[in-house]
C-alpha cells in the first residue's frame, strides 16, 4: 500500500514539474536555479 502511494505522488510530482516548466526555457531557468542554488550551498 505504501509503495502505491509513494508512486502516485511520484508521478503527481513529475506532472507538476512538467506543467511547471512548459517550454524550453522554463526548463533552462529552472536547472540553472538549482545549480546556482547548489553553488551558493556550497560555497
Amino acid at each position: 500500500m505504501a509503495r502505491k502511494i509513494m508512486i502516485a505522488l511520484g508521478i503527481a510530482a513529475i506532472t507538476m514539474t512538467t506543467a511547471a516548466c512548459n517550454t524550453v526555457k522554463g526548463v533552462g531557468r529552472d536547472i540553472e536555479s538549482v545549480g546556482q542554488a547548489g553553488s551558493d550551498a556550497i560555497n
